[in-house]
């Protein structure tokens, strides 16, 4: 799984990325920060099954505290996105294809309205965030077309003399951006046009097909970036009217950024998407001022930073993706000792015999049971999982 991090220059990307990950990259507020595509790895927040088994867990990635389990999340920061990106504005096309192999996307819009259209900083409340929302959709609706026009004439004439299945040509055009035949199927069935032959297509058909592929195969929520800035809860209201159909979530990249420094220098103990901290012995009057600002800006307001909320609404909400450990019925530790070292994130119509594959592709071949370890019931090979799940997979030896 791979969720990118895309919106305009200077909307607060970079720093959101940093937050989720604590990796350095290049933060500054002035357009073009970021060139090259960032990777890293961030983690979602997940109540950890250890605390059923009354047991503290050792994960082998992420961490585990207070029965709190962060699981790694692969992300990629690709640069700010300008009006007629799709046509190579601004590198345009080279950010986008970084986003290809992306299966959901995070919209960092600034809702200060602090930044115009190109991320040019300007006064707060003096832009309106909702144009960065239909420019972004715009643009990507834009890209999708392109890619589907791309020799569409000789494709379509081809396509219909073999009479090759039309789900399959486009699903099979379109497969570098992630879409699947399942995909094609319900955006034909959705947009009327199963029955029309690729040939009879006309540019409108052609871009609502683009508009609906680009939601299914990349689903998008929008984090309401900078809300610590006087003003901005009234511009996430204006958002939330305008996109009733979006998941939009208020947060503040600075804040999380903030006390996630703190923490790693001991000064507060925090755990991402909580809504409070406490401060630690050696803080300084002026860290304390700090702190405090977050506090009564973010925390008491909106109940949290807001980025691990965004964070974990992109992989439970958008994608549903479910939490599934590995484990066995008379034991729960691995050969190193450590309890439930490990956590998958799975698709949400994964089953005992998808699990065993992601284990060891040896145990797909060979299996032939699972055992749930919480119920210690098998279930068979089409069982689908459910989130929290602890399995043991029997296979053939």
């Amino acid at each position: 799984m791979l969720i990118g991090v895309v919106g305009k220059p200077s909307a607060g990307k970079s720093t959101f990325f940093k937050a989720c990950t604590m990796v350095d990259v290049g933060i500054a507020n002035y357009p073009f920060t970021t060139i090259k595509p960032n990777h890293a790895v961030g983690y979602v927040r997940i109540p950890c099954v250890d605390a059923f088994f009354g047991k503290q867990c050792n994960p082998r990635f992420g961490s585990c505290e207070d029965h709190q389990r962060f699981v790694p999340v692969d992300l990629v920061d690709v640069a700010g996105l300008v009006p007629g990106a799709h046509r190579g504005e601004g590198m345009g096309l080279q950010f986008m294809n970084d986003l290809n192999q992306a299966d959901a996307l995070i919209h960092i819009v600034d809702a200060s309205g602090s930044v115009d259209a190109r991320g040019k900083a300007v006064m707060p409340l003096s832009y309106d965030p909702r144009e960065d929302v239909r420019f972004l959709e715009r643009e990507l609706d834009y890209w999708y077309l392109e890619i589907i026009k791309r020799g569409w004439g000789t494709f379509a004439r081809q396509a219909q003399m073999e009479k090759k299945d039309p789900v399959k040509a486009v699903a099979k055009q379109l497969s570098g951006l992630k879409v699947d035949e399942e995909m094609v199927a319900a955006a034909f069935r959705q947009l009327g046009l199963d029955g029309k032959p690729l040939t009879s297509w006309g540019e409108d058909d052609l871009l609502a097909l683009a508009k609906e592929l680009r939601q299914r195969s990349k689903p998008m929520l929008i984090a309401a970036n900078k809300v610590d800035i006087p003003g901005a809860a009234g511009n996430v209201g204006k958002l939330q009217e305008a996109f009733p159909g979006s998941l939009i979530i208020p947060c503040s990249a600075d804040g999380e950024l903030a006390l996630r420094e703190a923490k790693k220098r001991a000064l507060i103990r925090y755990l991402p998407g909580d809504g409070t901290f406490q401060l630690l012995e050696g803080v300084s009057d002026k860290q304390r001022q700090a702190l405090e600002f977050i506090h009564q800006q973010v925390l008491a307001p909106f109940g949290s930073t807001g980025v691990q909320q965004v964070l974990n609404t992109a992989v439970f909400r958008l994608l549903q993706y479910k939490a599934i450990y590995p484990g066995g019925v008379h034991k729960l530790e691995d050969r190193e000792g450590r309890t439930l070292p490990d956590c998958f994130l799975m698709p949400p119509q994964a089953t005992a015999l998808d699990f065993a594959f992601r284990l060891h592709t040896d145990f797909g071949n060979n299996f032939i049971k699972a055992v749930n370890v919480k119920t210690r019931m098998p279930v068979g090979k089409d069982h689908v999982l459910e989130d929290g799940d602890v399995i043991e997979i029997m296979a053939r030896k």
